[in-house]
């Protein structure tokens, strides 16, 4: 199996087993589903965080009002007795005005953060450093996880004007957010994969670019297409950078300390005394002068 080191820009994305026959439209489509995938994962989790610790979000038309103000509008949140979390809600204000601040009990909150720890860890970037590849299955049952502990903590729902509701419905609108969220997506048709500064072009397979070894390791680099070829990777990584680095500074400071101990025994050569001659013509120039 090929093994395809994924990278956005030049930050690990995941590892990615596949073979030298794949189609590259078979492998981008593949690669796409679980780039965003992930990204999907880790949106819900931040949101659950915050579920956690105030509770559902409030009717867009109450979200950043005071609470003066949605007394003076006479607005009112019918969605806060419909989906209490079990055991009881435990008031936490929300400081920005987004959440009703009905939060889950410290238990129901654990469920919570217990399992958006659990989902983060399986699409986590450092699985790239032990080798462990993710696949869709892998983001399916990441947000299956997610999606339970919220059912445990919720078993009425989430009000549909939630995101995570949203999320979990494949209804999420990012295009409000013109921050990372919605810049991080990338479409299966404007996606482009490049290897040592090639793209890989959609009709061929693979092994067009890279031969038919099926033993091979390779980083590939996932981008929007038209934003020209990624850079190219570095010929020293950066954790091999930060050896070398403190490997020669090493060496310098131990360079430094024999140039100030060589700065100091040079007093003791016959050379560097100045009555070396004197004592020569007196022929005492061999004599030993002890501690007075």
């Amino acid at each position: 199996m090929v093994k395809l080191h994924i990278k956005q820009g030049d930050q690990s994305q995941f590892l990615y087993d596949t073979t030298v026959e794949i189609p590259i439209n078979d492998l981008l489509k593949d690669v796409v589903a679980i780039y965003n995938g992930r990204l999907k994962v880790q949106r819900i989790c931040a949101e659950i965080e915050e579920l956690a610790k105030h509770g559902i979000t409030l009717p867009p038309n109450m979200q950043g009002l005071t609470d003066e103000q949605i007394e003076d509008l006479k607005l009112k949140d019918e969605w806060e007795t419909k989906c209490t979390p079990s055991g009881g809600a435990v008031f936490k204000k929300d400081d920005i005005g987004r959440r009703n601040g009905q939060a889950p009990n410290d238990k129901m909150a654990e469920v919570l953060n217990k399992t958006v720890k659990e989902a983060k860890d399986m699409i986590s970037k450092e699985k790239v450093k032990i080798d462990v590849c993710v696949t869709q299955a892998t983001v399916k049952e990441a947000l299956d996880i997610l999606r339970g502990a919220v059912t445990i903590v919720y078993p009425m729902g989430l009000p549909p004007h939630d995101p995570i509701f949203a999320e979990f419905e494949n209804t999420e609108d990012l295009s409000w957010n013109t921050g990372k969220a919605s810049l991080e997506v990338i479409e299966e048709a404007n996606a482009s994969i490049w290897f040592s500064g090639k793209e890989w072009t959609r009709g061929k397979q693979i092994k067009d670019f890279i031969g038919k070894n099926e033993k091979t390791k390779i980083i590939a680099k996932l981008q929007k297409k038209g934003h020209g070829a990624p850079a190219r990777e570095p010929v020293v990584s950066e954790e091999e950078q930060k050896k070398m680095m403190a490997y020669y500074y090493k060496k310098q400071e131990e360079f430094k300390k024999l140039e100030a101990e060589a700065e100091d025994s040079y007093m003791d050569s016959p050379w560097a005394d100045n009555n070396q001659l004197k004592r020569q013509f007196h022929g005492i120039g061999n004599v030993k002068w002890g501690p007075r």
